[in-house]
């Protein structure tokens, strides 16, 4: 139901914090009773949906399972009436913490963890997801610093309690940001409204924090902030928050889009506790939000997907995340079906996939590059629940799509989508680092062979050491632009700022060239640029495919408008046939991206791979006398034969996978593995 009254819990100052009665204000707040079960969430959804105004419309959609414990909704709000002034949509998260298969997951500690300032490695979301192959992520505490879109990896210091894994990442320091989530190795949970003065961490193997709590024991406490000085920025804005069921068995994870006209404005603190009731919370915390308000799960391939439509996304004309310094994250199992526990073990030319069925059926795998799936392995009309398929004539380094086909009877059964890269095994040879010496030029080279290896650049500046930069701000260059080497000269007739495009050429010696060698190029380039190999143009970075003149401004700029990111890159395949045995030239135009642009930069490392052949290992072990033989890496069949002189054939099956227990016949056996 809706009313305009706020509920006040008799014990609610002495159990929980300091509020009291008279800091409620009143202000229109959702109150529904706790829910059991989802047919009375939908009941009540249905129910406020017809109380309000024809216009008006909070509805909550049905709770959709997307991992084993794990299940999805999404909720929207149509102003007008006596219901939420603001157009929203919310999408939550109901984690089953009694689920065994579930394990939390808190952002870890830096690497080069510094007590007194950084404590985590900033990431997007989605990289945080990604990175430790998470099922689904969040964004948690604040942190600092703020901005938008810094460098992955850097350092951050978050402001409340956080835990990964039993080890104390970030300690409460203050009363600020102290509503702590807790959580112990069985996913018993506690939360603590105010962690101030800390309580112990001795049980705890997983926690986060967030601002301030906006629900408590089923009391929408989130008017309370309205107006309070202490809390000035409350208002309409994107929201993250956390919540926890009463009976503690489920963990919600809530996000409510904002700052977007027509699409979603965002939440008030009340609302915010309104929509945890909604989903089934008995209490819950503010967390983090505004641009930092993002939700991905992981899809069938291993790929994050943004379940929301955070600000900082549909803001950015690039569509990047915010990176932030504190996660949340879920490992999860897949949902059961008639297909699990599907593995592909690729090697550099084949991979061998297995999988399992609920009953016996047929084998078959359907791949590609591209979801297409225009390739199929081999029919295996066979009946088994184990099913193993090789898969052959791939190319090295190169990703495939695939999907597991099982048919019995009249029903066929297609597995989802997910995805492999294949190996490429390489031999590696650094030709260069960052702060290799460039011959460069400010002179305008339109119509100029400049590119050619038998250009004479004698009458050029240089040459200088990476990283090669210009950079006239008035608050100095950024420090965070390293390593700064070569200062070039600015344009003088452009206000002392940087020219519009810088020309570089190098050389470098490769002994041989061999079929299948690759360049891999790391770069700090600020803004874009175009390399040339020999003269042959082999790579644009942030530049339009129309030609190039002097003039040519940068399409985008790296990071946040400075080198301090790497742009990685390789040559392979036909552009690689332009490298020589013996001396190469290598030349880049560095341009800006606005004429205005106070800063220009270049530099970067070379390094060539070219493939080699690895032999797999065959391991064979005795238990109780039967020998077992196992192997590594997918792609093989096993072979077998009486003696070294005869005949080799296939293991009946054939066996493609790894372990395989055979009989022990009494005399010699040998066996091995073929890639055909």
């Amino acid at each position: 139901m809706i009313t305009n009254t706020a509920e006040i819990n008799p014990d609610f100052e002495n159990r929980v914090c300091n509020f009291s009665d008279t800091d409620f204000m009143l202000r229109p707040i959702l109150k529904i009773q706790n829910s059991k079960t989802m047919k009375n969430l939908l009941l009540i959804a249905v129910a406020l949906a017809a109380l309000g105004p024809a216009q008006a419309s909070t509805t909550l959609g049905s709770w959709v399972p997307i991992f084993k414990g794990i299940d999805h909704a999404v909720g929207t709000n149509t102003p007008g009436g006596g219901g939420f002034p603001d157009l929203q949509v919310v999408h939550a998260l109901r984690i089953d913490l009694s689920d065994p298969d579930i394990q939390l997951f808190s952002t870890p500690r830096f690497t080069n963890y510094l007590a007194e300032s950084r404590e985590t490695a900033g990431l997007t979301v989605s990289d945080f997801l990604t990175t430790h192959g998470l099922q689904v992520a969040i964004n948690a505490d604040n942190f600092q610093p703020q901005e938008y879109y810094l460098a992955a990896g850097t350092p951050m210091d978050v402001s409340g309690l956080t835990i990964s894994r039993g080890q104390v990442v970030s300690a409460q320091e203050g009363s600020s940001d102290a509503s702590s989530i807790l959580f112990t190795t069985n996913n018993r949970p506690t939360i603590v409204f105010t962690n101030w003065p800390p309580r112990s961490t001795a049980d705890v193997f997983t926690a986060v924090s967030g601002l301030y709590p906006v629900l408590i024991n089923g009391v929408n406490v989130g008017s309370n902030y309205i107006n309070n000085p202490n809390f000035p920025h409350d208002s309409p804005e994107p929201r993250t928050a956390f919540g926890l069921s009463q009976d503690r068995r489920y963990l919600y994870l809530l996000t409510i889009d904002g700052r977007q006209s027509g699409y979603s404005d965002g939440a008030w603190d009340w609302e915010t506790g309104a929509w945890l009731l909604l989903v089934g919370a008995s209490d819950g915390v503010n967390m983090d939000g505004g641009g930092s308000t993002t939700l991905v799960m992981q899809d069938s391939t291993g790929r994050p997907l943004e379940l929301n439509k955070s600000s900082a996304v549909a803001n950015d004309p690039r569509g990047r995340e915010r990176t932030v310094g504190s996660h949340f994250g879920v490992f999860a199992r897949p949902l059961p079906g008639f297909i699990n526990d599907v593995l592909a073990l690729p090697d550099d030319t084949a991979a061998t996939v297995t999988w399992t069925t609920l009953a016996p059926s047929t084998t078959q795998v359907q791949y590609d590059p591209t979801t297409n799936f225009a390739n199929s392995s081999t029919l295996q009309s066979a009946l088994v629940t184990n099913h193993a398929a090789l898969l052959t004539g791939l190319s090295p380094d190169t990703g495939y799509y695939f999907r597991a086909v099982s048919t019995t009877g009249s029903n066929q059964y297609v597995s989802p989508n997910f995805f492999f890269v294949t190996t490429n095994y390489v031999i590696t040879n650094r030709l260069f680092d960052v702060t290799h010496s460039w011959k460069y030029t400010t002179t305008n080279l339109d119509g100029v062979a400049w590119t050619a290896p038998a250009y004479d650049d004698s009458g050029w500046s240089g040459p200088g050491p990476g990283l090669l930069w210009v950079d006239v701000r008035s608050g100095g260059p950024n420090p965070l632009v390293s390593p700064k080497n070569t200062q070039m000269p600015a344009d003088a007739s452009n206000n002392g700022l940087p020219y519009t495009s810088y020309y570089f050429r190098t050389h470098f010696t490769l002994t041989n060239v061999v079929p299948g060698t690759s360049l891999l190029f790391s770069s700090y380039v600020d803004d874009g640029a175009v390399f040339y190999l020999n003269g042959t143009e082999i790579y644009r970075l942030r530049m339009d495919p129309t030609p190039v003149s002097n003039g040519t401004l940068a399409t985008g700029f790296p990071c946040n408008g400075d080198a301090t990111c790497l742009d990685e890159f390789a040559i392979s395949g036909n552009l690689s046939t332009h490298l020589v045995a013996g001396d190469n030239v290598l030349a880049v135009e560095v341009h800006n991206y606005n004429p205005s642009s106070p800063d220009i930069s270049f530099g970067t490392s070379l390094v060539d791979t070219r493939p080699y052949t690895l032999s797999p290992e065959l391991d064979i072990a005795y238990t109780q006398g039967i020998p077992t033989l196992s192997w590594s890496r997918g792609g093989f069949t096993l072979q077998q034969v009486d003696g070294l002189t005869g005949l080799w054939t296939d293991v009946p099956g054939p066996i493609v996978s790894s372990p395989f227990m055979t009989t022990n016949s009494g005399s010699a056996q040998y066996f091995r593995l073929i890639k055909r």
